[in-house]
């Protein structure tokens, strides 16, 4: 069985249609085993403590338990089913087990401190030294100064919230692939238009159905909750969607994750403790950008003192425009985003549809990457015969000015069942390089997942996007640049991993901008069936219209921020996570709109309770934040008269933040590229609120 594992295999890429539940549990009990050993041989008496021997030593054992564990992952993620689960499951557990274990291990933790006290320390190359840094204060954050019984207590808990994390990421899937509604007379989806209803039709044939099924994947809920005239179906669908995973909705306690969620917050904060601090929010700040709760918490209620009243003013204008033009007196939170898709039409003379012909998939995806090659001076190219695990999935290579491949990329980009919602990038593959023992020098290079959940190709007709969800594409390859194009080849530090997370949303964020400029909009923007470019008084709408709502939707995010960040640092163990009660104060502070009693948002937020944004979610501002000031300087660039697509300020940005990872911190590498601290106003200019 171990000699036959494909998670056991030396390939450059997983060889997918091979892996098997089955084939889980032996390949990662085998590399724990092995991973002990060699921790067990560099901390051994005697054994030689110098940077190779240490921290190369545990990089090496590091990626070959990552090699096989990032496959298993990702099918978690967009191929799931029952077998795997039971497999996923414990094979996690053990992961988290031996983490926290590794951690906590004072003969290594000893080993690494002597190299950063020895006198040549200050001599070392800078990535190396930070890597060294990160590790003693992750040593800190897994507990090593522990004496027992807290030493146990916190490695069981670390178990515990990873089983806690998987079940709550389950629970939502499958309440979301639980409800749908089966469709037979057109009528019921007046107003919905025919992209809208022909990817309904294709969830219906694909259930062998005659007719529509509406179910909870994005593309659906999109559809309906935008377009549909029929507000009791857009009420159905709201309830269904705000419900999953909750003791209320159409599958109510069937999949709940209240308890869940109480597990969760009590076991953080108890974690929090042991280690010295007050609270899981001030514990997660050790990794991250912000200096106090007091800086997070400042940060958020500023953006709300300008925001707030912005939103205000577009909620009492879309109240009555609902009242006035469709006489809605009572505007409910499944008419919101109908009847603002009405008030953009009046005002703009403007929707999705008639941008979506626009933006035929293929072409977008080209003109990403055309837009990519002026840049950074890199192409992506297809490669085929590659095990993938889905017909929709490509892979391709990565190739620098000199036709080097130096980086992959698999991307997975329609919706279906099975596949978790949302859109993500994840590492399939770090650059390290490595010596063998007869002196060669090997690198592994690296390689991303790209995963969005877009309508598919339907009736002959390419996926067509919205310009929404261009953005959301541009997004996640933002991403992936970081990770493909780090020059640091040490993994711990290199891509995305171990930049500060409230930092890390900086290069995706700064591709969206792109997505609003002339040029780059030229490489890709045609009609699918008629190849005219966008025409420029329907680019000069959308411009129009860029910040419509910009007030609702920044309240709405610091709506979020602020319930996972008070939830964090506020928890009681007394009084229990008072879920509900923390997301009504965030939203007396934050929101002008209040959803039903029973709608329950905290049940698949599953970026707080099943992702890494604990404590976090506030990063995604503070990145926009930086990223808004980052791409000042290629607006500035325009206004001078010169192409934004400019390949020597597109070059500094590649060296000064994407080639180099976690190396040193997120914002000396920001002042490397703008010559001088962030400009907090540069969030409010991004969204037209300044």
């Amino acid at each position: 069985m171990t000699q036959d594992n494909p998670l056991l295999a030396e390939d450059a890429l997983p060889a997918f249609s091979q892996i098997r539940p089955e084939h889980i549990e032996p390949a990662i009990d085998t590399l724990l085993a092995d991973y002990r050993r060699g921790i067990d041989a560099l901390t051994a008496p005697g054994a030689p403590h110098d940077f190779a021997s240490v921290m190369l030593t545990q990089e090496r054992l590091e990626q070959r338990l990552a090699r096989a564990w990032a496959p298993v992952g990702h099918l978690h993620s967009v191929a799931d089913s029952e077998a795997l689960r039971k497999a996923y499951g414990p094979a996690e557990e053990k992961l988290t087990d031996h983490a926290i274990e590794l951690g906590q291990n004072r003969e290594l933790y000893a080993a690494v401190q002597a190299l950063a006290d020895a006198p040549d320390f200050a001599k070392l190359p800078r990535p190396e030294r930070t890597l060294v840094e990160h590790a003693l204060r992750d040593f800190r954050l897994s507990g090593v100064a522990l004496e027992e019984p807290a030493r146990s207590r916190y490695r069981t808990i670390g178990v515990e919230l990873s089983k806690l994390s998987t079940e709550f990421s389950n629970a939502v899937l499958d309440a979301t692939d639980a409800w749908h509604e089966h469709i037979t007379d057109e009528r019921d989806l007046a107003g919905v238009p025919e992209s809208g209803r022909a990817v309904l039709r294709q969830y219906a044939k694909e259930q062998e159905l005659d007719g529509y099924l509406v179910t909870l994947k994005q593309p659906s809920v999109q559809a309906v909750l935008t377009y549909a005239d029929n507000r009791s179906l857009r009420e159905r669908v709201y309830w269904a969607y705000q419900t999953r995973a909750s003791e209320q909705g159409p599958n109510a306690g069937k999949f709940d994750n209240t308890a869940r969620i109480e597990q969760i917050m009590a076991l953080r904060h108890e974690a929090a403790q042991l280690l010295g601090f007050a609270n899981a929010a001030e514990e997660s700040l050790a990794t991250k950008m912000a200096n106090s709760t007091d800086e997070v918490l400042a940060f958020l209620r500023d953006l709300a003192v300008r925001a707030k009243p912005v939103a205000q003013q577009d909620l009492a204008t879309l109240r009555q425009f609902a009242s006035q033009e469709l006489k809605l007196d009572n505007l409910e939170s499944w008419d919101i985003a109908y009847v603002s898709e009405k008030l953009q039409q009046q005002r703009y003379a403007l929707d999705e549809e008639q941008l979506k012909p626009y933006f035929p998939l293929p072409a977008v995806i080209d003109g990403l990457f055309a837009l990519t090659e002026k840049l950074y001076g890199i192409t992506l190219a297809p490669r085929d015969k590659v095990d993938l695990w889905h017909p929709d999935a490509r892979y391709y290579d990565v190739r620098d000015a000199d036709g080097r491949v130096f980086a992959g990329a698999y991307v997975d980009l329609y919706a279906r069942s099975g596949k978790r919602g949302g859109a993500w990038m994840d590492v399939c593959r770090s650059r390290f390089k490595d010596t063998d023992a007869e002196g060669r020098e090997n690198e592994q290079l690296p390689v991303t997942f790209l995963c969005c959940n877009f309508a598919p190709p339907t009736e002959g007709k390419p996926a067509l996007l919205t310009h929404d969800e261009v953005l959301t594409l541009f997004h996640e390859f933002g991403h992936g640049l970081h990770h493909m194009l780090t020059e640091i080849a040490l993994p711990s530090i290199g891509g995305t991993d171990g930049v500060e997370w409230d930092a890390v949303e900086l290069p995706s964020q700064f591709m969206e901008n792109f997505g609003w400029n002339r040029e780059a909009l030229d490489m890709f923007a045609r009609h699918y069936q008629t190849g005219e470019r966008l025409p420029e008084e329907l680019f000069q709408r959308m411009l129009a219209a860029r910040h419509f709502q910009a007030g609702l939707f920044l309240v709405r995010q610091l709506e979020f921020a602020l319930f996972d960040f008070l939830l964090h640092l506020e928890y009681d163990p007394a009084q229990g996570a008072r879920t509900l009660a923390v997301l009504e104060q965030a939203r007396k502070e934050m929101a002008v709109l209040h959803p039903p009693a029973w709608q329950r948002f905290p049940h698949g937020f599953s970026h707080v309770f099943a992702g890494g944004y604990s404590a976090g979610y506030y990063s995604y501002l503070w990145a926009e934040l930086l990223s808004a000031d980052a791409f000042g300087e290629f607006e500035e660039l325009t206004a001078k008269g010169h192409s934004a697509i400019d390949r020597a300020t597109g070059e500094r940005f590649r060296r000064e933040i994407l080639a180099v990872g976690a190396s040193r911190p997120a914002l000396e590498s920001f002042v490397a590229v703008r010559g001088r601290k962030p400009e907090p106003d540069a969030l409010l200019r991004s969204h037209g609120l300044v």
